[in-house]
């Protein structure tokens, strides 16, 4: 049986946590840990109550998510907080998160794997945040339709889409999850399609005036890529049984 210490100190390693920058309340890393030992593995895109509480009922003691436990900053342990964390101190359950490493690593991160989904082969470095390329990009000559098609396929939801680009699209960037207010920085880095998951009201209009289809596949559907295939390779590696915990909101 596998530890806990074990576990952490090679996702750690895995995932560069020391090497890449986040936002402040991502806290990448081991947030809650239990006594030691891990018998099963869950994956959640959100360390939110249900999800902890459905990891418990299932016998998980450990689990990977994207969104962690402090995104609000410092808070007091009350209602909904207290409520999940008495939840995984009672239960036995340690959780782990990480943010921009997992939607940036190249075998396991949220972005490789939905460009591996949409079938592109050849992708590039795109959309630098924080001194760090996040997304990626690749040259494919693609009705928009079918593009449509493959996404809606990927993601198994249908993706809501501002036709503002070409027809037939040339250069394709991707970025997991809620980087629709940023789609002016995709036009600069010269991408005329831009695949994310969800943004503001006003990021329709804008990449109508900038030449961009958007296409918006949920926040929560294109970044269920990454903690489920983490799970599965932590699993391997230390024998354990690992099962996803899918708390979907539409968003």
């Amino acid at each position: 049986m596998p530890t806990l210490a074990a576990i952490v100190a090679y996702l750690d390693r895995y995932l560069r946590h020391a090497e890449v920058t986040d936002y402040p309340g991502a806290w990448n890393g081991l947030q809650m840990e239990n006594s030691g030992r891990v018998h099963k593995i869950g994956a959640a895109v959100d360390a939110c109550e249900w999800t902890m509480k459905c990891a418990v009922e299932k016998g998980i003691d450990l689990l990977l998510v994207h969104h962690g436990l402090y995104w609000n900053g410092v808070q007091p342990v009350t209602g909904a907080t207290r409520r999940k964390f008495k939840a995984a101190l009672d239960g036995e359950l340690a959780v782990y998160s990480s943010h921009l490493p997992l939607d940036l690593h190249p075998v396991v991160g949220n972005n490789a794997l939905l460009c591996r989904a949409l079938g592109f082969k050849k992708c590039g470095p795109f959309f630098q945040v924080k001194g760090q390329s996040i997304g990626l990009q690749t040259k494919v000559k693609m009705p928009r339709d079918e593009l449509a098609r493959r996404l809606e396929k990927a993601l198994g939801t249908k993706s809501h889409i501002c036709p503002g680009g070409p027809a037939t699209t040339a250069r394709i960037g991707i970025v997991t999850g809620g980087a629709g207010g940023d789609v002016a920085r995709a036009a600069a880095e010269g991408v005329d399609t831009f695949i994310t998951g969800e943004g503001p009201h006003h990021s329709y209009t804008v990449a109508e005036e900038l030449g961009v289809n958007l296409f918006y596949g949920g926040h929560y559907a294109t970044e269920t890529f990454g903690v489920k295939a983490l799970a599965a390779q932590v699993a391997r590696r230390f024998r354990v049984p690992w099962e996803f915990i899918d708390h979907p909101t539409g968003l």
